[in-house]
């Protein structure tokens, strides 16, 4: 089996390098050319909180993708949301016939990567893992495998007997379990992020730093309540994710704040948020697909979500450079 991970930034190079260390014949391909060629030279070094593992890998710059000869059984779509349609289309080529696209992200990319791919080529994911990078070749890995979830469905019935083949490969990496209502799941994982990565990022701390601050948990329920309710105008339920079983979200009349607790404890008290570290590197973050999409539902159903669209409008300062990520927000951000 040959397979295809496209995007090998933090995450990507931790699923990457788990592949590869179970035998697998993995194929890396980034847009980061000194990642690249720091892979190529001395292999990829996942630092973890008990171990640090340097794996010789196969890497390969974007460009590079013109000259394969042979098709992928598997291609894991691991880049920035905003970069799916291009990417997936880009790599479509060489994906097998009867072959698999997964994208392995935050936000709402199943349906993206079904267009290119079609029904009959795509399953979709949610993914639990906290990784960061900085350095080229180097990974920063807050939650191990051990403490790694991925839950994996179709969006058609008819691709369920596709699942085990995926949940096979990501077992490497996580803990793994089939989906069964994957959009309402990936839209549950849009609620989380939507009360972390964003509002904790304006601040510059990291996770646990950033909820002690005051108002900011209040604030991070706010912003749920907004996402969960627009995820039920659109037809979207409650569905576990992060290895939570569906009677502990039945028996639950905290749902939010089990969610909130629950990758609060998972990432542990030092991991920096993915939002976070595109602002420390300037770049552009995922935040407008996330509180961005819940604040543009709600106008959609004449609800104001007007918690979600204040982290969107802090974060387009810090994108514009108006203001860095700084404590010193936490007022106009909770008031």
């Amino acid at each position: 089996m040959k397979i295809g991970v496209v995007g090998t930034g933090a995450n990507g190079s931790c699923i990457a390098a788990d592949l590869t260390q179970a035998g697998l014949d993995v194929s890396l391909i980034d847009q980061w050319p000194e990642h690249v060629e720091t892979m190529r030279q001395s292999g990829l070094t996942v630092v973890m909180p008990e171990e640090t593992i340097n794996t010789k890998v196969k890497a390969y710059h974007l460009c590079d993708v013109c000259t394969f000869n042979e098709k992928f059984d598997v291609i894991f779509i691991v880049v920035k949301a905003y970069d799916t349609k291009w990417v997936s289309t880009l790599i479509e080529p060489y994906l097998k016939e009867d072959g698999l696209m997964i994208g392995l992200q935050n936000c709402m990319t199943a349906e993206i990567i079904n267009e290119v791919v079609g029904a009959k080529r795509n399953l979709a994911a949610v993914v639990e893992l906290s990784s960061e990078i900085f350095k080229p070749g180097q990974v920063k890995r807050n939650t191990p495998p051990s403490g790694s979830w991925f839950g994996v469905g179709s969006l058609t019935a008819d691709m369920d007997n596709r699942i085990p083949e995926i949940l096979e490969l990501l077992k490497y990496s996580g803990k793994v379990a089939h989906t069964e209502n994957i959009l309402s799941a990936k839209w549950m994982k849009l609620i989380v992020n939507a009360m972390t990565m964003g509002p904790r990022s304006i601040l510059g701390l990291r996770a646990v730093e950033a909820m002690n601050v005051d108002g900011m948990r209040e604030l991070a329920l706010k912003i749920g309540e907004e996402a969960l309710l627009i995820g039920q105008k659109m037809g979207f339920r409650p569905e576990p994710i992060f290895g939570l079983k569906q009677k502990d979200i039945e028996q639950s009349n905290r749902l939010l704040e089990l969610l909130l607790d629950k990758i609060i404890n998972d990432v542990g008290p030092h991991a920096r948020d993915a939002v976070l570290q595109d602002h420390l590197k300037g770049r552009l973050s995922e935040v407008d697909l996330i509180n961005g999409l819940i604040w543009e539902e709600g106008k959609k159903h004449g609800i104001d979500c007007k918690y979600n669209k204040r982290v969107c409008e802090i974060t387009d300062k810090i994108q514009k450079k108006l203001i860095s990520p700084s404590p010193m927000n936490s007022e106009e951000l909770v008031s």
